[in-house]
């Protein structure tokens, strides 16, 4: 009988070589350099702070660490893919017997180990501030929202194929992301007096809030200084993150396979 494998050879030599690469760019550099940047913004401000240093200090380096991760594997993730690209590393390895499939879901298996060794270190640092529990929630949870930003990314080079636009298109879809509800707070305000033009503007936002993920939800900095996350908050974020991950690599793959290489 031949024994379960939940990832082909294929997939796991992509993906090692995947994480192998990063680990051998100048990505780690950034990454600690990220880390030593937290800490000496957090420290220096919370020196200026007058009450609650210690929290001041902590809601800094979690907002700080929190966007460079996202920053460094997003741009990381593209220009990776798009040298690999200029290389014609793709046409050769489409070249042998290798599904697309395979490869896509290799990139993204590889991407995503880095992704979650970026929050692991990121979440040790919060770790020193505040509770173990809290900043495993935390830690687990920006985990989660790297994975859905490398996802989309990927989606992103094989679409556009271009530097600049693939970095504004995850930055939108990031940004969008993170205020799509306060998008819709704004929206229901004074909807009985609303315009039709502004009616339809809030039917668009309502509509964007049901195809976007929240991350105003993910990796929130109350979490760390109130303590107010839980492990079945993070549970839906976790299937929120297993949605979204199934539904871009769909996407990925069926813009690779109708595309001529």
């Amino acid at each position: 009988m031949t024994p379960f494998n939940p990832m082909p050879s294929q997939i796991r030599t992509i993906a090692a070589y995947t994480l192998l690469e990063s680990l051998r760019n100048r990505l780690l550099w950034l990454v600690l350099l990220a880390a030593v940047a937290a800490i000496g913004l957090s420290g220096f401000l919370n020196e200026l702070a007058l009450t609650e240093k210690t929290e001041m200090q902590l809601a800094i380096m979690a907002a700080f660490l929190r966007m460079a991760a996202v920053f460094l594997i997003a741009s990381f993730v593209i220009s990776s893919m798009l040298r690999e690209a200029h290389d014609k590393g793709v046409e050769l390895l489409l070249a042998l017997a290798l599904p697309r499939s395979a490869y896509v879901l290799g990139k993204l298996a590889g991407y995503i180990m880095l992704a979650t060794l970026i929050a692991i270190l990121f979440g040790l640092l919060t770790a020193f501030l505040a509770p173990v529990q809290q900043s495993a929630l935390w830690t687990l949870s920006l985990m989660f929202e790297c994975w859905i930003v490398v996802a989309f990314a990927v989606l992103c080079v094989i679409s556009l194929a271009q530097m600049v636009p693939s970095l504004c298109a995850v930055a939108g879809f990031y940004l969008l992301a993170r205020s799509i509800s306060i998008l819709q707070i704004i929206g229901d305000q004074n909807v009985g007096e609303a315009t039709a033009s502004q009616q339809i503007i809030s039917t668009m936002v309502h509509g964007l809030a049901t195809v976007l993920p929240h991350f105003d939800a993910f990796t929130r900095s109350d979490w760390l200084l109130y303590g107010l996350g839980s492990w079945h908050q993070l549970a839906l974020l976790a299937g929120q993150s297993v949605i979204y991950l199934g539904l871009l690599t769909a996407a990925t793959l069926f813009d690779l396979y109708r595309t001529n290489i």
